[in-house]
């Protein structure tokens, strides 16, 4: 005896979660394009010599296809977590690499006024541009270690008779008024 398979003869629709996650899946494929993209242009300019490094933040997520395409290039490059879901991803030449191993041993935003200055103008950033934000940052970062000198003496009763510029053993000689003497 012969039995028969039913064919199904009508599509079944697809359930509204599988619907989303089709949606999501082409939703990151295209960003993880878009990532690719932006890297990529990095390397093209890096291999014209436009740049001789480079900094190409990413979410963590992409840092696997970042690394690959660098890899399969043959392209140094170092890696530092950039916050909870991004990665700072350094490539270029070697030397530059190892001065940034040295300089950049900590988040960006908590680097000094000098070394930010080192690491824009190693990254080929408008030096004119790196100047005026060093600037800005050097006169920002003595004006809080003034006001921290000056709040330091009011706090202390010790101090508190001290005229400015007069606790230089408190903060070392580092703030503004101190420097003045």
């Amino acid at each position: 005896m012969r039995t028969t398979t039913a064919i199904p003869t009508e599509i079944k629709a697809a359930s509204k979660r599988e619907q989303r996650d089709a949606r999501i899946d082409t939703v990151e494929r295209e960003q993880a394009g878009a990532v690719l993209k932006v890297l990529m242009n990095h390397i093209y300019e890096l291999d014209k010599g436009v740049r001789r490094m480079v900094l190409f933040t990413c979410n963590k997520k992409y840092s696997e296809l970042a690394v690959q395409r660098l890899e399969s290039q043959g392209i140094p490059y170092l890696l530092q977590p950039a916050g909870q879901q991004n990665l700072n991803v350094y490539f270029g030449r070697r030397e530059c690499l190892e001065a940034i191993r040295l300089i950049v041993t900590r988040p960006l935003n908590q680097l000094t006024p000098e070394e930010d200055f080192i690491l824009g103008a190693m990254l080929g950033y408008d030096i004119c541009v790196q100047c005026e934000r060093y600037c800005k940052r050097k006169d920002s970062a003595s004006r809080e270690q003034s006001q921290a000198c000056l709040g330091f003496a009011e706090a202390q009763p010790v101090l508190a008779g001290l005229g400015k510029g007069q606790c230089e053993e408190k903060c070392q000689g580092m703030c503004d008024e101190c420097n003045r003497n």
